[in-house]
C-alpha cells in the first residue's frame, strides 16, 4: 500500500494516519493540546520550517482536526482551534505521551507529568472496556469483521 492511498484502504487505523500520521502533525497536535493557538508559537516551540508548518496546519484544518479563527485583521492571522474531531485525539496523543514516558524516559522519569483536576492526582493512561469499565489489555481482545461476511462453496 502506498503512503498517498491510505486513505482509501478499509482500515480504520490506516485512514487516520492518512490525516495525523506523520511526526510534524503528531506534535502540531501535542502542542495544540498544550494550548499553543498561533502559527508563531507552533513555529517556534517546534522549530519546525514555515512552509512544512503552513501545509501541515493546513492539512489538519482540511481535514476537520483544527478550525482557524481569525484574531488579526491586518495582516490577517488565525489562530488553530482544536474541533472535535481534534479533541477527540487527546486519548491517541496522551497513550503516545506516555508509551514514550514507559520506555523512553531517561533516570529522572517523564519530563511532563499529567494532573487530573477533578480529584488533583497525577496519572497514567488505561484502556477501559466501554461496556464493563474493566482494563483492557491485548490478549483479552479478539478482532473481528464488523459485518460478517458469508463464505461460499
Amino acid at each position: 500500500m502506498r503512503w498517498n492511498q491510505l486513505a482509501a484502504e478499509p482500515c480504520s487505523l490506516a485512514r487516520a494516519l492518512a490525516v495525523v500520521g506523520d511526526r510534524w502533525s503528531l506534535l502540531i497536535l501535542r502542542e495544540a493540546f498544550l494550548r499553543v493557538r498561533r502559527f508563531d508559537e507552533f513555529q517556534g516551540r517546534l522549530g519546525i520550517a514555515r512552509r512544512v508548518l503552513a501545509e501541515r496546519l493546513a492539512s489538519l484544518s482540511d481535514d476537520g482536526i483544527f478550525e482557524r479563527v481569525a484574531y488579526q485583521g491586518r495582516p490577517e492571522r488565525f489562530e488553530y482551534r482544536l474541533t472535535e474531531k481534534g479533541l477527540a485525539l487527546y486519548p491517541v496523543i496522551l497513550s503516545l505521551v506516555h508509551w514514550g514516558d514507559n520506555f523512553y524516559a531517561d533516570a529522572s522519569g517523564p519530563p511532563v507529568l499529567h494532573q487530573h483536576m477533578a480529584c488533583g492526582h497525577d496519572f497514567r493512561s488505561v484502556l477501559v472496556c466501554s461496556e464493563c469499565s474493566e482494563p483492557v489489555h491485548p490478549r483479552d481482545v479478539v478482532a473481528r469483521p464488523a459485518v460478517e461476511q458469508t463464505r461460499t462453496g
